[in-house]
């Protein structure tokens, strides 16, 4: 068997699934071929029944060189074959299994405790430049993005650093007012609800990583999300509990041309007030496989606990630090805080509680 009489079968047996067509169609022909990301396509065109009235689409891949196994993109939306544009199908088809395949490893990447990198990019209207992305990316951060769509509205996918990367046009706000909601957060922004208002359409931006750390996960996903930041008509971005503006997300970003890590774009330092005294929360830790961590009816002042926590948060992640229960911390030799598990007041989940009262 060649490789092109194993795509044919596997396209065949994908057909007659039981949540497919469920049977083998009555007709089967392999029209065209194609390459895509380092792989080989085949499409294909196919009748249901004899006596169907239209040709329909499939396409079964990809392919390394001569293997007869294929990775998993064997797939039709039983949309009707048009000859002369058939490969655009094709690669349209492909590039919406790979976006899927993503959000599914996505998920369970967050459930091994990693993760995910991704978020939302708001746009005044429902257009974007994926060209001006890979230029963006090129001058800023020297990462090379080879294969773009020919569609905006097709997704872009791309490996970097053996990571893929997605950037993805909704032609829709986010659902929900979930972003209108959680701009209310962002004190430091005060026209962030505003603004958030005003977005018509919106990015969605993800990275998938294989073996690599969080940290190299969670840093092209900002360098990714700060280089769209650059696309006409961005109105915020939605990543980490809240709604950024535009301008800082980019800035803080840009910290790591300096060795720095970008930590106000990947952890939220949520603050509040209890009737016992002031209250600051992380959000943001999770995604890096470390727990949420809280202080409670502190006397401190709210900037005193904005820079506590920042310095905590800054600490665990630039050092790999897993705090636990009935340990201590502190930033001199003299100080130190009691570290405590249990149940979040700040967030519905399990929290480390830093005992912190300003000297």
């Amino acid at each position: 068997m060649n490789q092109a009489e194993a795509a044919r079968r596997a396209m065949a047996e994908w057909l007659a699934d039981e949540h497919e067509l469920g049977s083998m169609p009555e007709c089967l022909e392999q029209t065209q071929e194609f390459d895509l990301h380092d792989l080989h396509y085949y499409i294909f065109r196919y009748k249901p029944t004899r006596n169907h009235p239209d040709w329909l689409l499939g396409v079964a891949g990809g392919y390394e060189k001569d293997a007869l196994d294929h990775c998993g993109h064997v797939f039709s939306e039983m949309e009707v074959y048009q000859e002369t544009s058939a490969v655009d199908q094709a690669v349209a088809l492909v590039e919406q299994v790979r976006a899927y395949c993503m959000r599914e490893a996505a998920k369970q990447e967050e459930a091994a405790g990693i993760g995910p990198f991704a978020g939302f990019v708001l746009l005044r209207e429902a257009r974007w430049d994926p060209r001006k992305l890979a230029e963006d990316l090129r001058e800023t951060w020297q990462i090379e993005i080879r294969e773009l769509p020919d569609d905006p509205d097709q997704p872009l996918v791309a490996e970097v650093d053996g990571m893929t990367v997605a950037v993805s046009l909704m032609g829709a706000p986010v659902p929900d007012q979930e972003a209108e909601r959680n701009a209310e957060n962002n004190y430091l922004w005060p026209q962030a609800v505003e603004r958030t208002k005003q977005h018509r359409a919106h990015l969605l931006v993800a990275v998938l990583g294989r073996d690599q750390t969080a940290l190299s996960q969670a840093s092209l996903y900002t360098k990714l999300v700060a280089s769209c930041c650059r696309q006409d008509g961005v109105l915020g971005v939605y990543t980490t509990g809240t709604v950024y503006e535009p301008e800082l997300y980019r800035e803080v970003a840009e910290q790591m041309n300096e060795g720095e890590l970008p930590i106000y774009d990947w952890v939220y330092l949520g603050l509040y007030r209890s009737e016992a005294g002031m209250c600051a929360y992380t959000y943001g830790l999770q995604a890096f496989g470390k727990r949420e961590m809280e202080v409670l009816d502190s006397a401190a002042s709210p900037q005193q606990l904005h820079d506590f926590l920042y310095a905590l948060a800054s600490y665990v992640l630039d050092q790999d630090v897993t705090l636990n229960d009935g340990e201590t911390i502190g930033f001199s030799a003299e100080e130190k805080l009691p570290i405590t598990c249990g149940p979040g007041r700040s967030l519905d989940q399990t929290m480390l509680q830093i005992s912190y009262q300003p000297a």
